[in-house]
């Protein structure tokens, strides 16, 4: 598989092509810290683009004419090409051709870049409409995080902790995988979210508009993972019970609401961005 791995700022990323995905995240004393693909999920740090979550039906409709995708879109299981490596950054890109423009029918650049500096490893997910028309898009990272954090941590004594008090009511989805219309009391006690299996049971816990812009998952006695945002205007926390991950997803768009069905162009959430624009959002992980 064709992979490059860049070290700094006391971490090593591995990313591979395929994807455009971080397959690897170690600390200085080589610990890894990312999910390893395991069968009961076997990917890593999904890149979500261009839609995130779930469309009705797997359905997106634009001009009376509808095609098919599944959740998250088709990003995360196409082969991207390398532009830049070195020994501390990498910088993949997608773009449109035939197979994409066969379920989505939009001219687009997708650019990824990792880059560690500043005591973390930071991400970059850029898009540029490269057509002549409005481009509609939704991009997000989902990356999976080893949960116990060590070897032998009870689940039930991690915690994630907000970089603000987060009083705002929570998200949910059907069992489709589309957006409830009610909002639910959250489980964040003040800044504080005492993790255990069960917050899983209902599919992920989505905040749609967070107060934060970081939050740090930790261990007792044990290591910590910073995750930063900027551009990612909602924020998805997800598990599957019974499997050891825990995934910090800054979004940039959700699913689509139960009762939606229209064009995709009036889609919630999206980005609209014009011919020959570009929007960019960031997430940076550091490990303590």
């Amino acid at each position: 598989m064709d992979r490059h791995s860049i070290t700094g700022s006391g971490l090593t990323a591995t990313v591979q092509a395929d994807g455009a995905e971080l397959c690897s995240l170690q600390d200085a004393a080589g610990r890894e810290m990312l999910w390893q693909a395991h069968p009961a999920w076997p990917r890593h740090a999904p890149v979500l683009f261009p839609i995130v979550g779930t469309l009705k039906d797997n359905r997106l409709l634009h001009r009376g004419r509808a095609y098919t995708m599944g959740r998250h879109g088709f990003a995360r299981d196409r082969r991207f090409a390398w532009v830049e490596r070195t020994a501390t950054l990498c910088r993949l890109v997608l773009t449109d051709d035939a197979a994409t423009r066969a379920v989505y029918p939009f001219a687009f650049r997708l650019e990824v870049t990792y880059a560690v500096n500043g005591g973390g490893l930071e991400i970059t997910f850029a898009v540029t409409n490269t057509g002549d028309e409005i481009l509609p898009a939704s991009m997000g990272a989902h990356p999976a995080f080893n949960w116990p954090l060590r070897p032998g941590a009870a689940k039930d004594a991690h915690l994630l902790v907000f970089s603000a008090d987060e009083p705002w009511p929570i998200r949910r989805v059907t069992a489709e995988g589309l957006l409830r219309p009610e909002a639910l009391p959250s489980p964040i006690e003040g800044r504080v979210l005492k993790l255990h299996e069960g917050l899983f049971a209902d599919d992920a816990i989505i905040l749609d508009r967070p107060a934060s812009n970081a939050v740090r998952f930790t261990a007792p006695d044990g290591p910590a993972i910073d995750v930063v945002w900027d551009g990612f205007p909602e924020l998805g926390i997800w598990s599957r019970p019974g499997v050891d991950l825990l995934c910090i997803e800054p979004w940039r768009g959700m699913s689509s609401p139960v009762a939606f069905a229209g064009e995709f162009m009036e889609k919630p959430g999206l980005m609209l961005i014009p011919p020959g624009a570009r929007r960019a959002a960031m997430h940076r992980i550091s490990l303590g």
